[in-house]
């Protein structure tokens, strides 16, 4: 918090003009600080301008992400083929190649080894993230997908998941409901509604009521809810998942693809209800 300049501000008004002199001085000190937090904080991820600070920062955040991932693949006692096959596959999908895929599979590797420092990375992450709720989230659903990528959770994951939820800022109650989300969002994947959706830009057959709950269930909204009520509930998971907003904020360009997926499921999922359920 910026607060020197309200502090001189105030004192040096109170000296030379007295009381009104200090309220002028504490509202002209207000303005230096805003400017000078601006100047400092303003845009880029962790809330800091471009430039090297900003690069820092994303490297950070796209570093922790493996590593922290690398964590939870162990949280069943070792490490499978199969958790090696998720983390090169969402490499794979973020089209990390060279350089960049090497310092992923070195930072999921870190995250394996014991005394991987769990709560001091999380502690790193939000304080670099300066508490952007979208950024924190994104990191968190990151970790759930992994966890969830061969279909079902672990205890000891979901045990974990919690741990790092609670570091990261969230409540139980919405780490359960993105698990809920999370679970729905593999199974509409499983059903190859969103691949459909994606390669003949439609669908071309009726979902089973399953399929239709899960849809509901991805968006975070009630089988009974309304058309506004789906509309708004799909515009909120948009605006937190949109690629440029995230960019803007600070996500790793190596992790944009990863966003601009998560869009296209939720486009999938909105627009198979609105057909299903003759919504405009």
């Amino acid at each position: 918090m910026q607060v020197w300049g309200k502090i001189l501000g105030a004192f040096f008004g109170f000296l030379l003009g007295g009381p009104f002199g200090l309220l002028l001085g504490l509202f002209l000190g207000h303005k230096f600080d805003k400017a000078r937090a601006k100047i400092y904080y303003g845009g880029g991820f962790g809330g800091f301008s471009g430039g090297q600070r900003s690069e820092e920062n994303q490297a950070a955040f796209f570093h922790a992400a493996f590593a922290v991932m690398g964590h939870v693949a162990k949280a069943k006692g070792r490490v499978t083929e199969e958790e090696i096959r998720v983390a090169s596959t969402y490499m794979d999908r973020m089209g990390l190649q060279g350089e960049s895929r090497r310092q992923a599979q070195n930072a999921f590797r870190d995250g394996k080894e014991e005394g991987f420092p769990l709560q001091e990375v999380l502690g790193k992450v939000r304080v670099s993230s300066a508490g952007r709720a979208d950024l924190l989230q994104f990191f968190l659903e990151l970790q759930i997908q992994a966890a969830f990528a061969d279909g079902s959770l672990h205890p000891s994951e979901r045990q974990l998941l919690h741990v790092i939820a609670r570091a990261l800022g969230f409540s139980e109650r919405q780490l359960e409901q993105r698990l809920h989300m999370q679970e729905a969002a593999f199974r509409f994947q499983q059903g190859g509604f969103n691949q459909q959706y994606q390669q003949q830009g439609g669908f071309q057959q009726a979902p089973t009521r399953d399929q239709l709950a899960d849809a509901y269930e991805l968006l975070g909204v009630k089988e009974s809810a309304s058309a506004q009520e789906l509309k708004r509930a799909y515009r909120k998971q948009m605006n937190e998942h949109h690629p440029d907003k995230l960019a803007a904020k600070g996500l790793p360009p190596e992790m944009m693809e990863l966003a601009k997926q998560k869009t296209q499921e939720l486009q999938a999922a909105y627009d198979l209800i609105r057909k299903e359920k003759g919504f405009k």
